[in-house]
């Protein structure tokens, strides 16, 4: 058995459920608010593209996808980000999503023969990466996110010896659960560590296309290098999704860009981990790829919810909208995540997720204690009603 499976903290909907164990919740429509599962309708153009290619489910895909595919991909980056140049051949691949992918380059990257290997996580995070560090041998070192710092990555928490045992680091930009987004100065320190320290970056960037205003999309890993005249996205690799973009989680398509040195070696591991995507499936992706019209409308549908909620919220608790992406990172009253979740879910049945399931125990703190994530992906009409109960929860529990 391998040992390392033992280092595994148990994920944070399993610790969820065990909070609500014993918990019974009052007789009216259940609202989940805990899980970032896209609820919008999947856009029918995707749906056409799949069951119009299920002939292609007679033959074995090749790993790196279709030439097409990877084509058309190459093209959405280099629009998205107003890159000069990316190669479809050696910078670009699809991926079965952003959770596989950002697993699987973890085993690609890291050397475990050397002493004590760290990987560099953000903190609150997405639990994917500690768990991929952990598998490829190495441990996770954190780097905490806090609102005095407005979020930010505080890259002087780690001491020069840990950097210099670093490997990888990961960052997500949109941050899950924090909403902040890199700027171009936040970039340049990532790339000047990177550079110092010879340590690979791995930005997820799946909530990319989520975002309050159209004239100003966040921005991205490969246009910051690009502007910051890093030649190749040297020692960069970003990983992006479909699932949040097109509502389609259960696609399983996503893509990842960047150094084609790092590109090579992770389509080898991926040839033999057989992470080939099934062609119709590809098919699909083209077609999601290739239109902005559903985007924009999902953009709005997720504007027009954060616009009726956080004013609702912000009178009773510590809420705002995020830079991007669907979540609303609320710091609660009273200051006792799992509590407020836990009473919440039996007053009122309606689900978040205790903030401090999303970080660990840091440089004296756990940044994610006091705040619960909110993911606004139900309809609006479903939105303002998790949203009444949550304020009449709170008032209440003020009585």
């Amino acid at each position: 058995m391998n040992p390392f499976l033992g280092r595994l903290q148990p994920y944070p909907f399993e610790k969820l459920r065990a909070l609500y164990a014993g918990v019974t919740p009052p007789a009216v429509r259940p609202i989940r608010l805990s899980i970032g599962e896209p609820q919008h309708a999947t856009p029918d153009l995707v749906r056409t593209a799949l069951v119009g290619h299920l002939d292609g489910l007679a033959t074995y895909p090749a790993t790196a996808g279709l030439d097409v595919l990877r084509e058309t991909m190459a093209a959405w980056f280099r629009s998205r980000y107003s890159l000069s140049a990316l190669d479809p051949r050696t910078q670009v691949l699809p991926v079965n999503g952003t959770r596989e992918a950002l697993f699987a380059f973890a085993q690609t990257v890291i050397d475990a023969s050397r002493p004590a290997p760290l990987v560099v996580c953000p903190n609150p995070f997405y639990q994917i990466y500690e768990g991929a560090a952990l598998l490829a041998g190495a441990a996770p070192a954190f780097l905490n996110q806090t609102a005095d710092r407005g979020f930010d990555l505080d890259l002087d928490a780690l001491s020069d010896d840990q950097w210099r045992r670093t490997q990888l680091l990961y960052v997500c930009s949109p941050g899950n659960p924090t909403g902040r987004v890199l700027d171009l100065d936040g970039w340049r320190a990532l790339f000047d560590r990177a550079d110092r320290y010879g340590v690979v970056i791995a930005s997820d960037e799946c909530y990319s296309e989520i975002y309050p205003d159209e004239r100003t999309p966040p921005l991205g890993g490969l246009e910051a290098a690009e502007r910051l005249g890093r030649d190749g996205y040297r020692n960069l690799v970003v990983f992006t999704s479909l699932s949040k973009r097109s509502n389609v989680p259960g696609l399983r398509s996503g893509g990842v860009a960047g150094d084609a040195a790092l590109i090579e070696p992770f389509l080898l591991y991926r040839t033999y981990h057989g992470s080939a995507m099934n062609p119709a499936v590809q098919h699909a992706s083209i077609a999601a790829w290739r239109d902005e019209a559903h985007v924009r409308d999902n953009r709005a549908r997720y504007r027009d919810k954060f616009a009726a909620v956080v004013p609702m919220l912000a009178p009773v608790m510590d809420a705002r909208c995020p830079d991007a992406g669907f979540y609303v990172w609320a710091r609660v009253p009273g200051g006792d995540d799992a509590a407020f979740a836990r009473e919440l879910y039996r007053a009122q049945n309606v689900s978040v997720l205790p903030g401090s399931y999303l970080a660990r125990d840091a440089h004296g703190i756990n940044p994610g204690s006091g705040y619960v994530r909110m993911a606004l992906v139900p309809e609006l009409d479903e939105c303002l009603e998790a949203t009444r109960r949550i304020v009449t929860f709170i008032e209440e529990s003020r009585d």
